[in-house]
């Protein structure tokens, strides 16, 4: 037996307002064809008022916590990956906690972009299993319309808001067969920065900034990063692309997905796609595409599955588990 994490419950949310190409080009030098020929995105959801990161994260981890059959006030940790927080502190995981009615508990953000969620479960991950909390909300949640230039068309069609949300808890199972997460693996290279990053910040302009992205740059880095690590993680956690139930990526664009899996051989029907429904919705996307697969009954208890995302920074990461 060894003490893994596992995930008893998902969740998700979403904005009220969907926009389609064909509306987003009604203010945008853009069309239908243009979006789908080169990102695969047909929709996304826009935040609009009195929707925020927290609120979108404090839905989510409802329907996640409700999923697994869970109070709120079992959770002794929450990690919330954002890079859209609702202020610059105090950070949005103590006001999902409040709005949760958790009156005590570890409650933080994490900043690592679209692999932010990679990052925050590894963090719980490693908490769990070394004591320091038993059961643990690990969210991804996004406002990234709120950043996005709206007059740079090759950036602000990619992008939406959403939230996903996980319960994790620390339970003792079988090492070969055994639910949980078996291996993570993470990276980061700051030399990338001006690829994809945003132009401004409390220390530098004393702005928010919006989001700048050299587009053909970030693909080739993406598609080359994200084989990379998923085949360590496979490699730490004894498997092959062969054994993976379910591949669940960050929801870039459609073109790195299809890369990617061609790159490590991998059944592209095994690839869980949301992109083209909620577009990029970075630290959310790959939460938010997971509780989409566990809902509709494509991933189930027993798969095994691996999660993976890269983003700004560059940061990328993998992880394994057996759902």
């Amino acid at each position: 037996m060894t003490l893994r994490s596992v995930i008893l419950g998902t969740g998700s949310a979403l904005p009220r307002r969907r926009v389609d190409n064909a509306e987003l080009a009604k203010t945008v030098d853009t069309s239908d064809e243009w979006i789908v020929a080169r990102t695969g995105i047909r929709s996304r959801y826009i935040a609009g008022e009195g929707e925020t990161t927290s609120s979108l994260a404090i839905a989510a981890s409802k329907r996640a916590l409700e999923a697994a059959g869970l109070p709120a006030t079992d959770i002794d940790l929450i990690i919330l990956a954002t890079a859209t927080p609702d202020q610059t502190f105090p950070a949005s995981a103590t006001t999902v906690q409040a709005g949760l009615g958790i009156n005590d508990c570890v409650a933080f953000d994490v900043a690592a972009v679209c692999s932010g969620f990679l990052y925050a479960v590894t963090v719980a991950d490693n908490m769990l299993r070394g004591g320091a909390a038993k059961t643990a909300l690990v969210i991804g949640s996004e406002t990234f319309s709120r950043i996005l230039d709206w007059e740079d068309r090759t950036t602000c069609v990619l992008f939406g808001d959403g939230a996903g949300a996980i319960v994790l808890q620390a339970q003792e199972t079988d090492a070969a067969t055994g639910r949980g997460i078996i291996a993570n693996r993470l990276h980061a290279d700051g030399r990338h920065n001006g690829l994809l990053s945003v132009d401004g910040g409390p220390s530098t302009t004393g702005t928010v900034g919006k989001v700048r992205m050299k587009g053909q740059d970030v693909f080739r880095h993406a598609v080359v990063n994200l084989a990379q690590v998923m085949q360590e993680v496979l490699d730490d956690a004894g498997l092959s692309a062969a054994d993976v139930d379910w591949v669940v990526p960050h929801q870039a664009n459609a073109r790195i997905l299809d890369a990617t899996a061609r790159k490590l051989g991998l059944d592209p029907a095994r690839v869980v796609v949301t992109v083209d429904r909620h577009a990029n919705t970075s630290a959310a996307s790959v939460p938010l595409a997971l509780d989409v697969a566990v809902r509709d009954g494509r991933i189930k208890t027993g798969d095994l599955v691996v999660l993976e995302a890269m983003g700004g920074g560059f940061t990328w990461g993998a992880c394994a588990l057996r759902f």
